[in-house]
């Protein structure tokens, strides 16, 4: 029998294996995005495996919340190099949403520091290589 504060106690620690997925996540992109690399399909599924392989977040959550994370058989994408696009879609694979966020975080973090540099010097163009 479930006791009043199971149901709590169950999202807390989803709430904290998904912080924990998601600053894996992040250290992972943000190797690729230090070296301009797109993100691809193809880099998305890499990263989707080295988060989920992480022994350190293995360790730190049991199986079935690890099962959680995992992205179904279902959903199949593709494994190409081209640009991942997700077009209008909201409900993505929680690794993908990461790093999606890194790579968005990043190029707005170019954009602007593009924009804080004064207009006397002239702008360097630079190639945002993750298709901002």
């Amino acid at each position: 029998m479930q006791t009043p504060d199971e149901p709590k106690l169950a999202a807390l620690r989803f709430q904290t294996a998904a912080r924990d997925l998601e600053q894996i996540v992040r250290n992972i992109a943000q190797r690729y995005i230090a070296q301009q690399v797109p993100l691809t399909w193809r880099l998305l599924h890499a990263i989707e495996a080295e988060a989920l392989a992480d022994l350190g977040f293995a360790s730190r959550h049991d199986a079935i919340m690890l099962g959680l994370f995992q992205r179904p058989g279902e959903l199949a994408y593709p494994e190409t190099d081209d640009p991942a696009d997700f077009g209008r879609s909201d409900a993505l694979p929680a690794v993908f949403a990461f790093a999606v966020a890194a790579y968005e975080r990043a190029t707005q973090s170019s954009g602007e520091a593009q924009s804080q540099i004064p207009k006397q010097r002239p702008l360097q163009r630079r190639i945002r290589a993750w298709g901002g």
